[in-house]
């Protein structure tokens, strides 16, 4: 899921996929030690996911903070 993407969805929204995406996280770890899994990338992609949604969710808490570009650095 995109920046953008997220970005397009409420706060409520975000929290909601961050709670499912933790628990989807808590399984497929359960599952990686019973029995492995087929594609273990899926894991860091789904954490990846969360921290991005958790970013949006900051700047959405905190709009009085101007976003940083790649440009200001």
């Amino acid at each position: 899921m995109k920046a953008n993407d997220i970005r397009e969805m409420s706060a409520a929204e975000i929290e909601q996929r961050i709670d499912e995406e933790t628990r989807d996280i808590t399984d497929l770890k359960f599952r990686r030690t019973v029995t492995g899994l087929e594609n273990p990338i899926v894991l860091r992609d789904k954490r990846r996911a969360i921290a991005r949604m958790k970013t949006v969710l900051r700047e959405k808490q905190t709009p009085d903070t101007p976003r940083a570009t790649a440009t200001d650095a």
